[in-house]
């Protein structure tokens, strides 16, 4: 077959399926029309075979529609999140220095305060560079006062006086060594806060790096959570919170947020927070779970029956009943729920849309809604 016989086959195959396509499918003339052929809706046959142009506005439709009320909705007004806590300052002890330890002077449990001793190594050696450093520097202070007295005399020179004041400072510090050196044989509580479960016992040898105490500050509990990307913005420095221990759901504890992490994680987006919870009766404890709840003012739309959404060749759209006429809507889906869908478009609450029957509807067709009539009761007249 030549080239153009083919062109002219294909051309009279597509106005074929142009014309099936305008005559049969639903709101394909009004389609045209927007494109701006209203002469082909004009010139469009109708089922008696005039053209659909020239044809009186059609009667209001023989079968009824089913009507749903245009609900708001309001999203992201509400935050759950799961979060572990912690204490607000905890602190694991260690020694200075290389010993045997030779006793705890607190228990696990007890609240101690900053700088109390909570044990002690072996200070023997300790003790003794002690007194060595003492009686040196009792030696060297004497000889000073001995010297000060000669000099009144003119009996010792100046170099000599100042040589024995230098002596006698050396031995002050080291004096002041010694007795750090001694106290460092006591480990004390950097933090005031609880005890925990000692791991060792008095008598084992231990090291700088051996842990013989935590600590706890409990007089507030750290909550660290995650939150979703799209609430970051909403998240503020002391905003408040309520907090539910999981493990009892019946109490209910206030909150703000004291931290917010500077960047979203790649991998979950989610953003790290940080809450503190006032714990004065000490009924909180570091690791419990934490069900966290936050309200924001959050975002209000449309609501509107899952069975009123169309779809049409631009998009989504619904048919809304205005003045006992039906209006074509178009609609943008926000968030799809299990009985309602929300949406941004031209209606408000209150208004009607068509959620049975819309394969009759045409633009400004008069529409009857029908009632929900209840069956008569059995045996009823």
């Amino acid at each position: 077959m030549k080239v153009w016989k083919q062109i002219l086959l294909c051309v009279a195959i597509l106005l074929v399926a142009a014309g099936v396509w305008v005559r049969f499918f639903p709101g394909a003339q009004e389609t045209l029309a927007g494109w701006g052929f209203e002469w082909a809706l004009a010139a469009t046959p109708a089922a008696d075979g005039k053209p659909a142009g020239n044809q009186p506005p059609r009667a209001a439709p023989t079968l009824p529609v089913i009507t749903d009320q245009v609900t708001m909705e309001t999203i992201n007004d509400r935050l759950r999140a799961i979060g572990t806590g912690r204490a607000n300052a905890t602190v694991t002890v260690t020694p200075y220095t290389s010993g045997r330890l030779t006793e705890f002077v607190v228990q696990s449990g007890a609240h101690v305060n900053s700088g109390q001793v909570i044990a002690r190594l072996d200070s023997e050696t300790e003790e003794i560079a002690l007194e060595r450093a003492k009686v040196a520097r009792d030696q060297a202070d004497a000889k000073v006062t001995r010297f000060r007295a000669l000099r009144s005399s003119n009996a010792t020179t100046v170099v000599q006086l100042t040589d024995a004041e230098t002596e006698l400072r050396n031995a002050e510090l080291s004096v002041h060594e010694a007795q750090v050196a001694l106290d460092r044989r006591s480990v004390v509580a950097p933090i005031s806060g609880i005890v925990g479960i000692l791991p060792i016992e008095a008598g084992n040898n231990v090291t700088s790096q051996s842990a013989i105490a935590t600590i706890d500050d409990r007089s507030s509990i750290l909550v660290d959570f995650w939150v979703p990307e799209r609430f970051a913005a909403a998240v503020r420095i002391g905003a408040e919170l309520s907090a539910t221990p999981l493990a009892n759901p019946k109490e209910s504890f206030r909150g703000t947020i004291s931290a917010i992490d500077n960047r979203i994680d790649d991998k979950s987006r989610t953003l790290w927070v940080q809450a503190r919870i006032a714990n004065p009766a000490d009924s909180l404890r570091a690791g419990m779970s934490f069900e966290i709840t936050m309200r924001f003012p959050g975002d209000t739309y449309p609501a509107v029956s899952p069975l009123a959404i169309q779809w049409g060749a631009d998009g989504a759209y619904i048919w809304a009943v205005d003045a006992g006429k039906a209006k074509r809507v178009p609609v943008r889906i926000i968030q799809r729920n299990t009985e309602s869908v929300l949406i941004e478009a031209g209606v408000a609450s209150g208004d009607m849309v068509v959620t049975e029957g819309v394969q009759n509807i045409r633009e400004g067709d008069e529409v009857r809604i029908a009632r929900n009539e209840q069956p008569p009761a059995p045996g009823g007249s």
